[in-house]
């Protein structure tokens, strides 16, 4: 498990947020983004990624401004921090930050934060049977409660799920379809404990809407969650006016090279009670020029507004 992050002048910083919260402190944003492999140093299996590379994805972030931001596909403790002390310099500062591992232990599932963390549930050593033989979740999960203000907090689980790319041990569908299981289980749990808690679960899930994993993780009835379905916005505000109404939502995330498909496979979903506060004209999935020198995935966010928790 890769170390978490104190930064030592996080009080002050800690104070300044709470007392700007007390008055009011309207609405954040969530955004989640796989990095494709940001590696700062090669390894057997994946090339270290390239300057250029790393700033588009900080471009990518910054055109976001999101408030807590999950990242899948991030590599060693100092391949974070460079990107959380890039951000920082370029004017996005989220200071805290919590990651987890799986049994992959090249790539890491993290979440950066603006405001701190009141709780962290690392799921790093889930398993399951599958054809007789016992499987790890490949990356683990990352669970945080993240304190907005004294009055509002959310838990927000943090997911990358087993790729698409074929595996020798298993049919990599059913292994996702099992990780997902697993997931729907916490979900369940948190939920059951308090239907009206403040929940989002979102990452790279590797899979489309119609899926059985994606049914399995939205489930039904009164724990059923809400798909924010987000489309495409522009850098250029100016691209994303349509007089006529008649455009389509272009939904894509992810362009897989060996099939040559775009699919949605990137989400977040909402608990009923995070519903409540969403704000769907702010929730959108980035399309900027040249954005695959970043990632082979386009990074989505989603805005919500402050509310009394239950």
């Amino acid at each position: 498990m890769l170390p978490r992050g104190r930064p030592s002048w996080a009080v002050l910083l800690l104070a300044l947020r709470l007392g700007l919260a007390a008055v009011g402190a309207g609405s954040f944003r969530v955004a989640t983004y796989n990095l494709e492999g940001y590696v700062d140093a090669a390894t057997a299996t994946r090339p270290a990624k390239s300057p250029e590379s790393k700033a588009k994805v900080r471009e990518q972030i910054r055109a976001l401004r999101p408030d807590i931001l999950a990242v899948q596909e991030v590599g060693s403790a100092s391949a974070l921090l460079e990107l959380q002390k890039g951000l920082q310099s370029e004017g996005v500062d989220l200071p805290y930050f919590e990651c987890v591992s799986g049994s992959d232990t090249n790539i890491h599932v993290a979440v950066l934060s603006r405001w701190p963390f009141s709780a962290f549930r690392p799921h790093t050593n889930l398993s399951f049977l599958l054809g007789g033989r016992r499987f790890h979740v490949s990356r683990g999960f990352c669970e945080v409660v993240i304190q907005l203000n004294q009055g509002y907090s959310f838990t927000l689980l943090a997911v990358h799920l087993k790729s698409r790319r074929a595996v020798p041990q298993a049919d990599e569908s059913d292994l996702r379809f099992e990780e997902a299981k697993l997931l729907r289980e916490i979900i369940e749990s948190r939920l059951n404990a308090n239907p009206h808690l403040n929940l989002v679960a979102l990452g790279d899930f590797n899979d489309t809407k119609d899926s059985p994993v994606i049914r399995a993780i939205i489930g039904r009835g009164r724990n059923k969650l809400v798909d924010t379905q987000p489309a495409e916005r522009s850098c250029d505000p100016s691209a994303n006016s349509d007089p006529t109404g008649e455009s389509r939502k272009i939904m894509w995330t992810h362009y897989f090279s060996k099939e040559d498909t775009y699919s949605r496979i990137d989400y977040i979903f909402l608990s009923p009670g995070m519903a409540r506060a969403w704000l769907p004209a702010g929730t959108f999935v980035l399309a900027c020029p040249n954005w695959g020198l970043a990632s082979d995935h386009r990074p989505v966010i989603a805005e919500f507004q402050d509310m009394d928790p239950y």
